[in-house]
């Protein structure tokens, strides 16, 4: 049984909670928070026993295996350093951070103490997940030419504004999946050799990037458009184009629910063919499991296609370049 102890009550919090509560190989034991009603609140919905106002409390706990950092991300850093310290496994909230300086922090803390750590890029554990890049491996779609991405949530009212926006909100669903594209489709050196470019809005409400785009072209010669807003709508694209045939999700790949979840594969002059993963779990529930598995077998990471560590560092280094170029262009 793993014991897990959890930094934050937000609403991503109560989401694991429920997917822990799900699990028979997993309890919660122990939740911290700033806000003493909230934190009385979600202890007694989820019946958790031990209840702290700071988050080296929960990390010091003897009770406790692993640490979920569901605190906002310009906290993940310090929320990090504390487990490590303690020894403790930890599953981070994504984005692993909103600098790279902290990033790295994160890196060396889980390094220099050999703790298990994934970033909670939740939907990476989706089977899925697995059966699209095993599509791209395959080389059926044949070079791979162009990826689209879009992620747009009307979610501007309740976004973090010490995050940094919507680059590090939303954006690394794309990133992180384009990146799960370049690996197993081209190799682990092509998703570093890239250009890019970016441009952007300022929300009104907190000065933070509220829509961005990217266009990045890497050496390979594959062109990739990203974009994400947390500004308006609620969609999401995700297509892969190569010079044999295409790939596109018509479910939202960055939020695999239970149920069915599907693509469709266009060979060019072909019938379409739908892929389609059914299952009682969603991403979350595969999330928690792939945690309990690791674990279980003394891993310090989890397996593909959740990300290594040294993944979550190359998408946060195309995050933070995506968010210097989008200030920059603003502020020309």
């Amino acid at each position: 049984m793993l014991r897990w102890g959890f930094l934050g009550t937000s609403f991503i919090s109560h989401t694991m909670a429920k997917a822990v509560a799900r699990s028979a190989g997993s309890k919660l034991v122990a939740v911290s928070g700033r806000d003493p009603a909230r934190l009385d609140a979600f202890g007694t919905q989820y019946d958790v026993p031990k209840r702290y106002d700071t988050l080296e409390a929960v990390a010091e706990d003897a009770d406790v295996d692993v640490i979920y950092v569901g605190l906002p991300n310009d906290l993940h850093a310090r929320a990090v350093l504390a487990a490590a310290a303690q020894g403790k496994a930890v599953l981070c909230e994504k984005s692993l951070a909103t600098t790279m300086d902290d990033a790295r922090a994160i890196s060396k803390a889980v390094r220099d103490s050999g703790i298990f750590f994934v970033e909670g890029l939740m939907y990476l554990g989706h089977p899925i997940i697995a059966a699209f890049g095993d599509v791209i491996a395959s080389g059926r779609l044949g070079r791979l030419r162009m990826v689209s991405a879009t992620y747009a949530a009307d979610i501007w009212d309740v976004v973090n504004p010490n995050g940094n926006g919507t680059v590090f909100n939303l954006g690394c669903y794309p990133a992180s999946l384009l990146h799960y594209v370049l690996k197993r489709g081209g190799g682990d050196a092509v998703f570093e050799q890239r250009r890019v470019q970016a441009i952007g809005n300022r929300s009104p409400k907190d000065g933070n990037i509220c829509d961005a785009a990217a266009i990045l072209r890497f050496d390979n010669g594959l062109i990739a458009g990203l974009t994400s807003t947390d500004s308006f709508g609620m969609s999401h694209e995700f297509t892969v184009r190569g010079d044999l045939g295409s790939l596109r999700f018509l479910t939202n790949p960055w939020l695999p629910a239970a149920g069915d979840n599907s693509f469709e594969i266009e060979i060019y002059g072909h019938p379409v063919e739908r892929i389609t993963h059914s299952s009682d779990h969603d991403a979350f529930d595969y999330q928690v499991q792939l945690v309990e598995a690791a674990i279980a077998n003394g891993h310090r990471e989890a397996s593909s296609p959740s990300p290594s560590l040294a993944d979550s560092l190359e998408i946060m280094s195309l995050l933070t370049e995506w968010q210097d170029l989008t200030e920059s262009a603003i502020a020309d």
